[in-house]
């Protein structure tokens, strides 16, 4: 936790106490429905919820702002980034139900009235949103295609509507393939620990 308030000192109780509460839920559920992985469990502030918090460094949501998380497995940025944005809207949405499962049981734990997971894939989504988020859950372009037409035009955001892909590694490839006004962000502009030294933020404007 103490992560989390270096780098975001201005959070409410509610919000702490939040954030406090989640990994006791994640070790919980976690034994019953592995979302995610055992050695990694350990590092559930760092590699988790301070890289979906990110985020929150490029853009701090309006009231009001709908996000939809794709692909969000144990409810990843979308949970914390809920948490740090109680008065923006969060769907979340995975095609594996046992994962929306937890997803559901977290939120209704922390009272997070802001959040509704859905078992569903993202191309039956009808809905529009000012931001996609995601992490990595394919190639950056296959995720351009698949939810580019959840995304409203225009925005009221200090940045304009579109896609917030965390990613790493070498996708420049998968860049070339993506015909949209692109910004990266390093997150080791934002965080200190080495676990971000190669982790990025790739916004996709609409």
């Amino acid at each position: 936790m103490d992560c989390i308030l270096k780098y975001f000192p201005n959070l409410t109780g509610n919000q702490i106490d939040s954030f406090n509460k989640l990994q006791s839920l994640y070790i919980d559920w976690n034994a019953k429905i592995n979302v995610i992985s055992r050695k990694d469990i350990d590092n559930l502030y760092i590699n988790h919820i301070l890289h979906s918090l990110a985020i929150a460094k490029v853009v701090s949501f309006i009231d009001g702002t709908r996000i939809i998380d794709v692909g969000t497995g144990g409810g990843f940025p979308g949970i914390p980034l809920a948490i740090m944005f109680p008065d923006c809207s969060f769907k979340l949405v995975d095609s594996i139900g046992k994962k929306i499962t937890v997803v559901n049981a977290v939120a209704n734990a922390l009272g997070l009235k802001n959040v509704e997971g859905v078992h569903t894939r993202v191309e039956q989504v009808t809905e529009k949103f000012d931001f996609v988020v995601s992490r990595a859950v394919t190639r950056l372009d296959t995720f351009y295609n698949m939810t580019r037409e959840c995304v409203a035009p225009g925005g009221k955001n200090m940045i304009t509507n579109g896609i917030l892909y965390l990613k790493g590694g070498d996708f420049n490839d998968e860049l070339k393939r993506v015909n949209r006004k692109t910004t990266i962000f390093n997150i080791s502009d934002f965080f200190d620990e080495p676990f971000f030294e190669t982790k990025k933020i790739v916004h996709l404007e609409m």
